[in-house]
């Protein structure tokens, strides 16, 4: 009863009756570096090569809502993703993208409703209408307070944004997911597979609520764009169990607890990404077996879409050689060794099916303790889930230092020396060349409208108005990001993390 067919309730086997017999996952690496031309040069080399979809890396300061010229951002520009100030960097950033014939994902979280209204704007320049694009915005501020850490605003106010994005995308953007709900960074950040499976669900559980409660929508008329973002680490079998329980708790969820009647409804559609903190500095070109395992294991857990790291991921953004091998890395799993020739080929094994029957027992577990504590926010509060992933951590990096878990050229077989690939420079120059094009974009553009259409994302913030057209007025007006974020953190707040102590 709880393993079933693919495509029928509970989808411990797939979503799809056909699953990759019928369409192929995703071929979506993740990647954004130094600025909104280096990054549009990539994404063309990577469709070039057979990527099927695009993922955006932002640098730090985007992440955080600061433009480049923000003193808190000196020395950042460009190092760990792609930089983007105003509109004119997106219009770049997009430039012979087409909008309606490829997905476009960004990972971007405190600031997302403004690269998603930037992403808009630019699709709508482009004679695109919204209803034609499809992508993600990651859009998943409860695993920032649990793990990642990206913070702009107060809990409440973050979870508010959400949920307009939610709104307006189902209203007027309806192939879009306006969020990931992730439990990758919660993974990276030291949590058990277990735990990873357990926090996730339990944010999406959080967002259905408040969306149904703050914006009396149908549950029936968002759910469908709700998706998953999911890590593949090294423990094989343990992860395809985890996709497996997965896909079958959500849909126990939607259907069960939230009354949801349309079986899209009970989908969990997940991206996953390899596990980028199994990867080792270390005899780097270890890292290719290491993901192509991880990558399998993503495969055989049945994912809609995947990013293989790259063989240099502890020591620099991917080189173009790097990013290549990592998608070569899914083109053979898809394409040579017969994977996809059986839907679901590890159903019936005795060990995959308990282990899934495990991971589901101890992550309800989890999650009814998450529920006692008033959901979610309520846990983040008190530092629940935080102290778990902490004490997790600690355990996982202690047998590794005791040589009780193995890393392979680290705690064994260890030769010293050190070969590293070529690794991908950022130059130094990229940030006064694009602080030099944000303070000419403010030269030539209306800055009156732009003083008007921030003073209207004010007011309405300060109401429970849906903030999405005000954000799209702005950047529109190329309002800078710093810009507006500056506004919500006058009317919100500014978030200040407490200490935690184990």
């Amino acid at each position: 009863r709880d393993i079933g067919y693919p495509g029928i309730f509970p989808f411990t086997r797939g979503c799809q009756p056909t699953m990759y017999r019928g369409r192929e996952w995703t071929f979506r690496m993740f990647s954004g570096m130094g600025s909104a031309e280096d990054t549009n040069k990539r994404w063309h080399l990577l469709l070039k090569e057979g990527e099927t979809g695009l993922s955006t890396a932002f640098d730090f300061p985007t992440l955080m809502g600061y433009d480049t010229d923000s003193p808190r951002a000196r020395g950042e520009c460009g190092r760990c993703g792609v930089a983007i100030d105003t509109l004119r960097d997106f219009e770049i950033l997009t430039d012979r993208i087409p909008f309606d014939k490829i997905t476009t994902s960004m990972t971007i979280n405190p600031p997302a409703s403004i690269l998603w209204a930037m992403y808009l704007a630019a699709a709508e320049k482009a004679g695109i209408s919204w209803d034609k694009i499809g992508g993600t915005i990651q859009n998943d501020m409860l695993k920032e307070f649990i793990a990642q850490k990206t913070l702009m605003l107060p809990l409440e106010s973050s979870i508010r944004l959400i949920s307009d994005t939610i709104e307006f995308g189902t209203k007027y953007v309806p192939k879009w997911n306006t969020i990931s709900i992730s439990g990758y960074h919660i993974r990276e950040a030291g949590s058990t597979a277990i735990q990873e499976l357990a926090f996730t669900l339990a944010d999406g559980i959080a967002y259905v609520q408040d969306v149904i409660e703050r914006k009396k929508l149908d549950v029936d008329s968002f759910a469908p764009r709700l998706s998953f973002f999911f890590n593949s680490h090294l423990d094989f079998f343990e992860e395809v169990a985890k996709f497996r329980a997965a896909r079958r708790m959500w849909a126990k969820i939607m259907r069960d607890r939230f009354k949801a009647k349309d079986p899209r409804s009970w989908w969990m559609r997940f991206h996953t990404q390899t596990a980028g903190c199994s990867l080792v500095a270390q005899q780097p070109y270890n890292n290719v077996i290491r993901t192509a395992i991880e990558a399998l294991a993503a495969v055989l857990g049945g994912t809609q879409s995947l990013h293989t790291n790259s063989l240099d991921e502890t020591l620099a953004l991917p080189s173009e050689f790097a990013a290549t091998t990592a998608l070569r890395t899914q083109q053979i799993i898809a394409d040579e060794i017969g994977v996809t020739n059986t839907i679901d080929p590890l159903a019936g094994s005795y060990f995959v099916e308990s282990l899934t029957n495990q991971m589901e027992e101890k992550a309800w577990e989890y999650i009814n303790k998450i529920d006692d504590m008033g959901g979610m926010p309520a846990a983040i509060e008190k530092g629940f889930p935080q102290m778990e992933i902490a004490n997790a951590a600690y355990h996982y990096q202690q047998q590794i230092d005791k040589g009780e878990k193995v890393a392979i050229g680290v705690n064994k077989y260890s030769t010293g020396e050190q070969v590293y690939p070529p690794l991908l420079q950022i130059p130094e120059e990229l940030e006064e060349e694009q602080i030099a094009r944000t303070n000419e974009v403010k030269r030539i553009r209306d800055n009156r409208q732009v003083i008007q259409t921030l003073s209207d994302l004010r007011t309405a913030s300060k109401t429970d108005k849906n903030l999405m057209p005000y954000v799209i007025e702005a950047v529109k007006e190329y309002a800078t990001e710093q810009e507006i974020c500056d506004t919500w953190r006058d009317v919100f707040g500014e978030y200040r993390e407490s200490a935690i102590h184990l």
